[in-house]
Parts: structure tokens; C-alpha cells; sequence
């Protein structure tokens, strides 16, 4: 059996370049519209939630429905952090916690969510290795390298099942409604750009 040619063997698009490992530079127009395709996908769901308020209560009992409580779901109605509160000298939020990322990028009317998590200890899940804090680095840099800022916060919610099982269902079906792009769940849909996984 052949084996299957170099298309770019040899030539600027591949070859050398590409075994080098020099990366070809994302340009503001390809970011602008990452940004926008992902933008119209959350439109609706960040509809009339500007206003804020406090997120209420929506667990009595762990849920029976985590899609509807993923529909109720506003996480604009929770307190932005920057990315560093795990430096402060006392956590603000501590136990269970579902928490989201957000960007705020100057050019769109409304933020993007760009991750969801959850945790048995809030003060302590950003510290150390996570997947999502190079999903981050890469994307702000990339940003910045075109003259594109980011108003990256995370937001903590704190008044979510303590018990592992729904904390978890509740997580999955708030990716499957949000689809954020940097959850592994959904990274091929939006072709997330930043950074490839590991081979």
C-alpha cells in the first residue's frame, strides 16, 4: 500500500514551516468573527438580564430538573471576580459552587460565556492546573496580539447541591444550553482557535 504525499511538501503553506512549529497568527477579522458566531448563539439566552439582581435560590432540595434550572439559570445576576481572587488572602466564596467565565468584548453588545466549571470547594478549584486557565491565556494573548481587549471576570454560584451527582447534571445541562467554547464538550463545534488539546 502507498503512502499517502505531503499536499504542502515543501512550500510556505506547510512542510518545513509546520514541522518547525511556527504558528501561522490568528488576524482580528478571524477573532471578530470566533467572537461573533458564538455571540449569536448566547444572544437569547443573555436577553433581559443587564438589570442583574441577586440569582435566586432555586434548590430546596438537590434539583429533579436540571434543565429547567439551566433555563433559569442568569449569570449575569452573579458578582464578577477577575481571575486572580484566588490570590486574595481570604476566598470570598467557599463549598459547592457552579462557576462561569466570562469576556466582555468591546465590540458586542452583550458578554460571551466562555466556560462552565463546578466544584466541591469554590475557594480552592482555580488554584493550580485547569484546563480552562490555558484555554484563557491563549485567547487574551491571541486578543492582544491584534490590538483586541478582554474583560475576562469569573462568577461563582454559590446556592447549588452540595452532592456531587446533581452538581454535576446541573454543570452539563448549563454546557449544553450556553455551549461555551471552552468546555471539552464543545470545543470542536466552535473550533475553538486558541490552543489545540494535546496530542
Amino acid at each position: 500500500m502507498a503512502r499517502q504525499g505531503e499536499l504542502f511538501a515543501g512550500s510556505a503553506l506547510g512542510g518545513a514551516a509546520h514541522a518547525e512549529g511556527a504558528d501561522l497568527p490568528l488576524l482580528t477579522h478571524q477573532l471578530q468573527e470566533w467572537q461573533a458566531r458564538l455571540a449569536a448563539h448566547q444572544q437569547t439566552l443573555f436577553a433581559n438580564q443587564e438589570g442583574g439582581g441577586q440569582q435566586g435560590s432555586l434548590f430546596a432540595t438537590p434539583p429533579e430538573d436540571p434543565q429547567g434550572e439551566a433555563e433559569r439559570f442568569q449569570p449575569l445576576s452573579l458578582q464578577p471576580q477577575p481571575l486572580s481572587f484566588w490570590r486574595w488572602p481570604a476566598a470570598p466564596q467557599q463549598g459547592a459552587a457552579l462557576y462561569v467565565v466570562t469576556d466582555r468584548p468591546a465590540g458586542l453588545p452583550q458578554p460571551l460565556l466562555l466556560y462552565v466549571g463546578e466544584t466541591g470547594r469554590a475557594d480552592r478549584r482555580w488554584k493550580g492546573e485547569h484546563d480552562c486557565k490555558a484555554y484563557l491565556a491563549a485567547y487574551s494573548e491571541a486578543l492582544l496580539k491584534v490590538g483586541l481587549g478582554c474583560q475576562l471576570s469569573i462568577r461563582f454560584w454559590l446556592d447549588v447541591p452540595a452532592a456531587v451527582r446533581p452538581r454535576r447534571a446541573l454543570e452539563q445541562a448549563l454546557i449544553r444550553r450556553w455551549l461555551p467554547p471552552f468546555n471539552k464538550e464543545t470545543r470542536s463545534r466552535w473550533a475553538t482557535p486558541f490552543q489545540a488539546d494535546p496530542a
